[in-house]
């Protein structure tokens, strides 16, 4: 039975788009023969500059700002120059250009002194997801007045565009390593030693993509209709989905929340994912307009029940991220979790204010304006996170140490390595402050998660320990010998996270000692050097029996020396 039942909910008539003489933007209708020769050539271009200008290399800051000024700067222009309209497309890729290279330089200078350069660069490129579909719409000349059915007409346009793109791109590398094994056959190995050369991957790459980009962007007609077959396939999705969430929410409420928060760590991100799923499934119904929409009751009633559920949901995830907050306090991950709530929770709210101050199908097109506006609301709010204004690893510190000063975190649970590597240089300032602290367990925890040279991923209980609770045995009684080895497994925790033993076995020119780490895996050879970090002079040595407190570890001649545990050899010979 078709779906478009003569008894389901009518919908205006669809209005002819309108001509670029009407909007000022570009008639798109007719195709432009140079097109995909143009995309091919600027896309090639700048993966050749690419290539030219970082040589391989990922770590330089200026380096790469220009790969991301280059990239950037062409796949923008690639979306948006037209036959008859090259200028203000050529400003929007020269901004965005210009925007991510100042991104990609901050997160490649910073080096570890900021704690989230990642998320900052990962905001820039969601502001520039968003605002290419709302440069091509006109957003930037009509605002709030821009037609949702121009803005959605780009959204799907260009996401289906990238993936045609994406995968022709991916098949044409195919195509080319089937041609060199083809001709490796006849020990013609031309191609395969071109294909190992960096500039031709990244040039060959921008050529097959822009060749593709461009021939898909000339058929746009055609790809409305493909547009029109993905949202409907998709929309099959909405209707046990919505069933599935509503049954979800009855359910929670009838056991109580808790019991997700029991049941798994993940409870956040699964709840947000699922407030975006309903998001994305909801507008797959509501397209661009009531005449696009299907007519039958059941799909229409799903929209809105998808509609509905994003703000229970982004309120439990709310609920989750409060709980871990008052838990642990806060990290830059979850500053930039509450984030990500809260624009969940402004769509949800928008949806729901939507749906209750509509008629019939006034909340239909009440969400379509909210979706326009909020793209727009997202994209400003992405570009400012981008920039260097906030600094989540400050605000992190300083409520960590909030929370251990006032009592609320005992120090046995107090995560000292986490503002060494996870909160920058405000957190690794925040634990030189608590090196000073009066209480000497403190000041002793946070030196030694200073001086930590690698992360400890270790158990929990054997972070904070304090040199005398360290579970090491030290042969002899020698004051010197027994400050360097605490201070390397200060800085070193997971060599030693259960029963360890240190045995000397010479004294080296300037002071250097060097020493047996005895531990459950076996031993390995450590060079103490009072001015410098201490450094592995031999791999681990694999020992055949546990160590325990009680263990009785000796050094035997044997041809030489070996280190023996409980009467068993371990590991080759020490000469």
């Amino acid at each position: 039975m078709s779906v478009d039942s003569p008894t389901s909910e009518p919908g205006p008539a669809a209005q002819p788009p309108a001509t670029g003489r009407e909007t000022g933007l570009a008639d798109t209708s007719h195709p432009w023969p140079l097109r995909p020769w143009l995309t091919a050539g600027l896309l090639g271009l700048a993966g050749l500059l690419i290539h030219a200008v970082t040589r391989g290399n990922d770590e330089v800051p200026w380096q790469m700002a220009v790969a991301a000024f280059l990239l950037f700067g062409a796949v923008a222009a690639a979306f948006t120059v037209e036959r008859d309209r090259w200028r203000a497309p050529a400003l929007f890729a020269l901004g965005t250009g210009v925007v991510m290279a100042g991104l990609a330089w901050r997160a490649t200078a910073a080096g570890d002194r900021y704690a989230d350069e990642e998320y900052g660069f990962a905001a820039g490129v969601l502001a520039t997801a968003l605002a290419l579909p709302l440069f091509q719409a006109g957003f930037a000349r009509l605002r709030f007045r821009t037609p949702y059915a121009r803005f959605h007409d780009h959204v799907w346009t260009d996401a289906i565009s990238a993936g045609g793109t994406l995968a022709f791109t991916g098949l044409a590398w195919l195509v080319l390593l089937i041609l060199s094994e083809l001709f490796h056959l006849l020990h013609i190995d031309w191609l395969r030693d071109l294909m190992r050369q960096g500039w031709f991957g990244w040039t060959f790459s921008g050529l097959a993509a822009g060749a593709a980009l461009g021939t898909i962007r000339n058929e746009l007609r055609l790809l409305g209709t493909l547009r029109t077959i993905v949202v409907l396939v998709l929309s099959l999705l909405a209707v046990p989905v919505a069933v599935a969430l509503v049954l979800f929410l009855l359910a929670m409420i009838v056991s109580g929340p808790q019991v997700l928060w029991e049941a798994t760590r993940s409870a956040t991100p699964v709840l947000l994912m699922c407030a975006a799923g309903a998001f994305a499934l909801a507008n797959t119904i509501l397209r661009q307009d009531d005449a696009e929409m299907p007519r039958a009751r059941v799909m229409r009633s799903a929209a809105l029940v998808l509609a509905l559920v994003i703000l229970p949901l982004t309120v439990f995830a709310a609920v989750s991220m409060g709980t871990r907050i008052a838990q642990h306090g806060l990290s830059p991950e979850r500053l930039w979790g509450l984030i990500a709530i809260a624009v969940a929770t402004a769509f949800g709210l928008a949806y729901g204010v939507a749906v209750i101050r509509g008629r019939r199908a006034a909340w239909r097109d009440r969400l379509r304006e909210a979706n326009r506006n909020l793209a727009a609301g997202v994209c400003v709010l992405a570009l400012f996170l981008a920039l260097p204004i906030l600094d989540f690893g400050a605000l992190s510190a300083r409520d960590q140490l909030a929370r251990l000063q006032s009592g609320e975190v005992d120090v046995e649970e107090f995560d000292f390595a986490a503002l060494r590597w996870d909160f920058g240089e405000p957190g690794r300032r925040a634990l030189q402050r608590l090196a000073g602290s009066s209480d000497a367990r403190i000041a002793e925890l946070a030196t030694g998660a200073l001086a930590q040279r690698e992360r400890y991923y270790g158990p929990f209980d054997g972070a904070n320990r304090t040199r005398a609770e360290l579970p090491v045995t030290i042969e002899g009684d020698d004051p010197e010998l027994r400050r360097l080895v605490f201070d390397h497994l200060m800085a070193n925790p997971w060599q030693c996270t259960e029963r360890c033993a240190v045995l000397e076995l010479a004294q080296e020119a300037g002071g250097v000692r060097r020493v047996a780490l005895v531990s459950q895996g076996g031993y390995q050879i450590l060079l103490l050097d009072p001015a410098n970090p201490a450094t592995v002079a031999e791999p681990p040595a694999q020992r055949p029996a546990p160590l325990t407190e009680d263990s009785k570890v000796e050094v035997r001649p044997w041809t030489g020396r070996r280190i023996f545990v409980d009467g068993q050899p371990v590991g080759p010979p020490l000469e």
